[in-house]
């Protein structure tokens, strides 16, 4: 039992060593942790059940499920663990706010394999209508691609078949005539074969040439068409035989019959809305405990720890880093002290240098004057 309560507080992601100065917070953890565990079960589930959907081998699907379990389960305790309290709701709700994010996109992700296996029996019909939509689909395709075809080949027939029968129909009617008038209940009410039976003979004689002359050429079209249309109905019939009659069981065919079922059925679709809230639930409730609950024990003691660390750590720099700085500022200082002691230097060696030129500069012309001054007396 004292096991499964340190497995527990170690899938809540608490410091242990902080845990144990507030006892009052063990409980607390030890559920985060159970939470945080059993949504790793869940997804591990979840992934297998998907799996098994495109996949046949076990040992593909259990490794898969069981990796897919464990990233789902350190993904929860790294939002749990990650989460601090502030002591304002504002500071912690937009702290908390891309984790509840994200575990609402995890529970999504879990629930939907888990709803596929909840209605099996419902997807499984729904399936069978899809494919049998789908086979239809197929064939109507196949038909409507050699229909036309088909159609405007009958139609010929048909139209050529029809000259026939017209030109039959004028035949027996002129040869009806004839015989009227020859057994007197034409025209003439008379009994005889006189040149009235004979002009109507010859207009039947000759219809019934126009007759043979037509069906003889109509005929071979006909048959020419007739094996036309033979030969499209064996393609057509051949290429329905070919077809591929996929059977519809992956998770995506399983996603669209759940999504047809729902329509269908209000039961269905209320049924999966509760159980993806329920596995939001489950998935967001350590976040949400954690956001809820006033600032504990264990958040202050956990301050305290941090605030330590980062006293300690600029004490740290603060020995490492100011004599460090202290140094390159009193080289830095020094040189420009220096470079500024040279530069005045050399400008008073400059300066005397100036003066002296001028003095020298000076010198010379009152010599030069003097000079002048004892020329003009001796010449005068």
């Amino acid at each position: 039992m004292k096991s499964l309560k340190e497995f527990f507080i170690f899938c809540s992601g608490a410091n242990r060593s902080i845990l144990n100065r507030t006892p009052t917070e063990v409980n607390k953890y030890v559920g985060i942790g159970a939470t945080i565990f059993f949504t790793g079960v869940f997804a591990a589930i979840a992934a297998a059940y998907a799996l098994y959907t495109v996949f046949d081998s076990m040992w593909l699907i259990v490794p898969i499920a069981i990796a897919w379990g464990l990233m789902i389960f350190n993904l929860d305790r790294f939002i749990v663990s990650t989460m601090k309290k502030k002591g304002s709701f504002g500071r912690d709700f937009t702290s908390a706010a891309p984790r509840l994010v994200l575990a609402l996109l995890i529970a999504i992700v879990i629930a939907k394999p888990l709803e596929l296996k909840i209605f099996e029996s419902e997807i499984e019909s729904e399936l069978v209508l899809m494919q049998q939509e789908n086979y239809r689909a197929q064939d109507d395709l196949v038909k409507a691609r050699y229909g036309a075809d088909i159609d405007s080949l009958k139609s010929e027939v048909a139209i050529l078949s029809s000259a026939i029968t017209a030109k039959q129909n004028e035949r027996n009617l002129l040869v009806n005539e004839a015989v009227k008038e020859a057994d007197g209940t034409g025209g003439s009410q008379r009994r005889n074969l006189g040149p009235i039976y004979r002009t109507k003979k010859a207009a039947a004689d000759n219809v019934q040439g126009e007759l043979d002359a037509l069906t003889t050429a109509n005929t071979a079209l006909i048959n020419q068409k007739s094996e036309q249309i033979n030969r499209l109905e064996t393609s057509k019939s051949d290429e329905l035989a070919a077809l591929q009659r996929v059977s519809l069981s992956g998770f995506a065919a399983r996603v669209e019959a759940l999504d047809r079922a729902s329509a269908k059925s209000r039961a269905i679709f209320i049924a999966s809305i509760f159980i993806t809230l329920l596995f939001i639930a489950v998935e967001t409730a350590p976040v949400i405990t954690k956001l809820i609950l006033e600032r504990s024990p264990y958040d202050y003691s956990l301050d305290k720890h941090e605030a330590l660390f980062a006293m300690s750590h600029e004490k740290f720099s603060s020995q490492k880093v100011y004599p460090v700085t202290n140094e390159a500022k009193f080289d830095r200082e020094t040189s420009d002290y220096k470079t500024k002691l040279s530069i005045k230097a050399e400008k008073e060696l400059a300066d005397a240098a100036v003066r002296e030129r001028i003095e020298e500069l000076k010198g010379q012309t009152r010599l030069s004057r003097g000079f002048l001054s004892q020329s003009s007396l001796l010449g005068t």
